[in-house]
């Protein structure tokens, strides 16, 4: 009863935060960024809240845990680091400035803009259709065994409320919405990593008998090297550096998660959103690594051979008390909520503005446009419930290992084009088709035949990481032997960063 009662109070607030948030979803720019007036502590959690959802929790952090141990804590920090901290700072102030200049609200339609190319735009939106759809789906994955756990019932169950819940609060309130729900999401997601990391390590005898307990174990078919699993590195760091990569480079190319920075209200505003955001993923993320790198503690009640790596936070969790097993279910249906919010209007705003508008239905209006979009967000969340269900129905695993395709698809797509047209002029829209090109081929090469690649590409996590590096590579150098941009183009897309503005003196020292 205590579980139930908490869950609809939950359930009320986030409902209640949509319709109140109505007013400021009536137009596009408001219904997609919030009227671009929000402010360092919701976009800082909107964009933490994004980043981490229960694939991070219940299935990345099992399971890069059990291979790595107390060295999975790394992905954590490289969240932390170079997947929070450095995109707020080389990303953030740039794309505010010129994503305003060029009058675009989502990423195709920055490329759009940003290179005079209608088809740049088609792709792009094309690109974020096909690989947001799946790791949509992925996000229901991480509930059905904690659901299982606390509640004994049915996992259609929870795939459907959370998707109802979601598009009630989505398609009511729009980014405002999604943002105040993030805030709260982000702090259940504070209080519940920390406390049951407390209550997991306590369990075990505190933190120097349950390190020196993950210190004596061994696995022969892992490493024959003396405390591997309590080691700095772990046994495999070459692995491990390509989990880091990809967890932490991807949202530099991922539309939901830059598409953050379009929102912001202010320089001040970048400035505390870089803190808070860093010292939210690192309790969030380090914290589900940390966690999960005490697994093999539980190797007695795990079998990983037959339940799955997904099968390893919640046995660690199911002893806990009714409270503490509450407060983590809602943890994990919080991640999934607000990571799905993100998606579904990343999804339905590109859908509209970049693929629909102007190609399909001429001079749409505005209300019109934040009424297709209202409608996708119910395909998209439907769609996704969908394949969710046939996942779980029928044990197709493709679903979930589209995760991380998608992932790298998206970022191995975006990363490079949307870096480099922020800072360097020479870049061009044949770079852009390049990387585009490359980084979703070479993903879905991987899906299909992963065998025909080398072996170290042949896994989907160091695939995409290496999709996202060449992408780094591909467009200066396309750049470099394409014709240059066009030269009035260019500057009208950088004037933006020679504007002359006046400052209190506090903001900016000078005469």
């Amino acid at each position: 009863m205590l579980k139930v009662i908490m869950l609809v109070v939950y359930f009320a607030v986030l409902i209640g935060i949509g319709l109140y948030c109505r007013r400021h979803a009536t137009d596009v720019k408001g219904f997609v960024l919030g009227g671009r007036s929000v402010g360092p502590w919701l976009t800082a959690f909107a964009y933490g809240t994004s980043y981490f959802s229960a694939v991070v929790f219940v299935g990345y952090a099992g399971q890069f845990g059990w291979k790595y141990g107390i060295a999975a804590t790394w992905a954590g920090i490289g969240n932390a680091i170079l997947g929070s901290l450095l995109p707020w700072v080389v990303l953030g102030r740039r794309t505010r400035i010129m994503s305003q200049h060029l009058d675009a609200a989502t990423m195709p339609q920055f490329f759009g803009e940003r290179f005079n190319s209608k088809g740049l735009k088609i792709a792009a939106s094309v690109i974020i259709f096909i690989f947001l759809i799946p790791y949509t789906a992925s996000l229901y994955n991480g509930l059905s065994r904690l659901f299982g756990m606390a509640f004994h019932i049915d996992y259609s169950v929870c795939i459907i409320l959370m998707a109802v819940l979601t598009a009630i609060y989505v398609i009511a309130g729009g980014y405002m919405a999604t943002a105040i729900n993030d805030f709260i999401q982000g702090i259940i997601m504070l209080v519940g990593i920390v406390a049951v990391i407390a209550a997991v390590i306590n369990s075990k005898g505190g933190f120097m008998e349950a390190y020196a307990g993950l210190a004596a174990v061994s696995d022969e078919t892992v490493s024959t090297a003396p405390r591997i699993f309590a080691s700095f590195l772990g046994p495999d760091p070459v692995n491990l550096m390509f989990v880091v990569l990809l967890t932490s480079l991807g949202t530099w190319g991922m539309p939901q998660m830059v598409q953050k920075f379009y929102a912001i209200d202010n320089e001040d505003s970048i400035t505390k959103g870089t803190i808070i955001s860093t010292i939210f993923a690192l309790i969030v993320s380090g914290g589900c690594y940390f966690l999960g790198g005490f697994g093999r503690l539980f190797s007695d009640k795990i079998d990983v051979g037959a339940n799955g790596y997904d099968s390893i936070i919640p046995t660690m969790l199911e002893d806990l008390g009714p409270i503490l097993i509450a407060l983590v279910v809602i943890l994990v249906l919080s991640a999934s909520m607000s990571t799905l919010s993100s998606l579904v209007m990343a999804s339905s705003s590109t859908l509209t503005i970049d693929f629909l508008k102007d190609n399909f239905i001429k001079n749409m209006k505005d209300k019109t446009q934040v009424l297709f979009m209202r409608v996708l967000i119910v395909v998209f969340i439907a769609i996704s419930s969908v394949l969710a269900l046939i996942q779980y129905k029928s044990s197709v695993t493709f679903i979930a290992q589209f995760m991380g395709i998608s992932w790298g698809a998206l970022a191995g797509s975006f990363l490079g084009p949307f870096l480099y047209s922020l800072y360097w002029k020479r870049t061009t829209a044949g770079a852009c088709w390049a990387s585009f090109l490359f980084g979703s081929g070479l993903m879905l090469f991987n899906l299909i035949a992963p065998s025909l690649l080398p072996e170290v590409m042949r896994s989907p996590i160091n695939c995409g990481a290496i999709a996202m590096l060449a992408g780094l590579v591909i467009v200066p150098v396309v750049s470099l032997v394409t014709p240059k941009p066009d030269k009035k183009l260019v500057e009208d897309s950088f004037a933006c960063y020679e504007k002359n503005t006046t400052v209190h003196q506090k903001t900016a020292l000078g005469e």
